[in-house]
């Protein structure tokens, strides 16, 4: 009620629908094709890794976007929900604007990666070693940082202040990282650098 309350106040912005648990929340999905999903990964019934596999795996659900909403800033979930198509990652207990801007940024076609989330996330993986990615051998070697660099949670202006250049460079870069891994988001981007163990 708090999360619908609060995004309705906003300009643009509309609920429409809420669901106790994964089967519900596919059949509203299928029903209002909505922009952006906000999903708890613990629920009764189908829980939300199964109902994030159940929307990648339909064609037609791949236009709503997902955000994971968690009480916990790391468990075993996080890396499994990234894999099964979370476009990114929100605490329960954020500020109201960063829960606002995690919808306006899904929404636009970008992946939400909390920084705290990722390093914990990339912390736990990196304890499994790497394994092979399919077209990481095409990558330049400015795109692998890139794609490294993608993997803290930065944003593109983030990482072109760190690195000391213009943010289109970092985009361009990125873009082309993007289409030579075949990845459709910068999430995805990030699971395959700690698959391939790429660090910065």
């Amino acid at each position: 009620m708090g999360l619908r309350a609060l995004l309705e106040r906003e300009p643009g912005m509309e609920c429409v629908g809420e669901a106790a648990d994964g089967w519900a929340a596919l059949g509203l999905i299928r029903q209002s094709r909505p922009d952006v999903l906000l999903l708890d990964i613990r629920m009764p019934g189908m829980d939300g890794l199964a109902t994030l596999r159940a929307i990648a795996g339909d064609p037609e659900l791949r236009g709503t976007r997902i955000v994971v909403v968690t009480t916990f800033a790391v468990d075993e979930y996080v890396f499994a929900a990234l894999q099964a198509g979370a476009s990114g990652f929100v605490l329960k207990d954020s500020a109201p604007d960063e829960l606002v801007n995690a919808v306006r940024v899904v929404a636009a076609g970008e992946a939400l990666l909390s920084p705290a989330i990722t390093r914990k996330v990339i912390g736990m993986f990196g304890r499994h070693g790497s394994e092979p990615v399919q077209g990481l051998e095409t990558l330049t070697k400015r795109e692998r940082e890139m794609v490294a660099w993608v993997a803290t949670g930065r944003s593109n202006d983030e990482i072109a202040k760190e690195l000391t250049i213009s943010p289109d460079t970092v985009r361009t870069h990125v873009s082309r990282a993007m289409v030579k891994l075949h990845a459709r988001d910068r999430a995805q981007l990030v699971v395959f650098a700690m698959r391939a163990g790429l660090t910065v």
